[in-house]
């Protein structure tokens, strides 16, 4: 029964995935991992597609002579919104233009479109293996044929930090403390049934680091922001922007079973102003 429905799934990841493509092809169907086996393919990252609900997982190789291999890992999120999440988590890199979103560098081409994120590399870069890295992937895209929905929680970021490039969508403590450290604790109480969005402004986060946080009830949330401010701004003596060490204000709020926090914005008023505009 268990064989059956990885045979099932399997053959519905495979129908994503060209046969050949200017003459590198595949010479087997692939294997397929989900979020308890997929260690036994990547080994520590394993838990960054964990950390976003990952379902499935199809690696395949393919060949040409006299070629570096390429290998396609396809990777189905089970949501558009956690497809969007893993593939920010590095955008090191260039847009080029495939999917809904995409990231070029050093050979690794990574993009999201729907419910799918997709990594295509080649063992080593050449000239022409970026070339075909680059129409594998448009080509997966077209396979893949339709977009998805962004998490609809990027609505309620100001328009000054709405840069694709700068963007992170996640749920996990892990995750956010690699984009921006905040704690060892979970002090903000993150876990697989919250949403995250940070985004920074300036190209050296002169203007401020956001962090947006959506719980699932109100009690939560106001829970979660006193565990904050207790544990982070513990010489807060009343509501409003706080200066740190580094010269700079945080401040903090919320609204309902959302939390807003802006760090390090330049002035107690750029502060203010930006918490204003996310709960405009």
């Amino acid at each position: 029964m268990i064989d059956s429905r990885q045979d099932e799934v399997k053959e519905r990841l495979s129908s994503f995935l060209p046969r050949d493509v200017q003459g590198w092809r595949s010479a087997a169907d692939g294997d397929l991992y989900d979020a308890e086996t997929i260690f036994d393919y990547i080994d520590g990252a394993g838990e960054v597609y964990r950390a976003f609900h990952l379902k499935n997982l199809l690696s395949r190789r393919y060949a040409k002579t006299g070629a570096p291999d390429i290998i396609v890992d396809f990777f189905d999120m089970g949501s558009s919104a956690d497809a969007f999440g893993v593939f920010t988590h590095d955008l090191e890199g260039e847009n080029p233009g495939i999917g809904q979103g995409g990231n070029y560098k050093d050979g690794l081409l990574s993009f999201w479109r729907d419910r799918y994120f997709v990594s295509v590399s080649a063992d080593r870069e050449t000239g022409d293996s970026r070339k075909v890295v680059l129409e594998f992937g448009r080509r997966i895209a077209g396979f893949i044929g339709r977009d998805g929905p962004k998490p609809a929680l990027l609505r309620l970021l100001p328009l000054e930090f709405a840069n694709d490039r700068t963007v992170r969508f996640f749920h996990n403590p892990v995750i956010m403390n690699y984009h921006f450290f905040v704690s060892r604790d979970n002090i903000l109480d993150l876990d697989s049934s919250v949403d995250a969005v940070m985004s920074s402004l300036g190209e050296k986060n002169e203007g401020g680091r956001l962090l947006i946080i959506r719980y699932p009830s109100a009690a939560r949330a106001s829970a979660a922001l006193r565990s904050f401010l207790k544990a982070y701004l513990p010489g807060a003596r009343e509501p409003g922007p706080v200066l740190t060490g580094d010269h700079k204000w945080t401040t903090a709020t919320v609204r309902d079973n959302t939390a807003a926090i802006i760090f390090g914005a330049p002035t107690a008023a750029a502060a203010t102003s930006v918490i204003s505009k996310v709960f405009r």
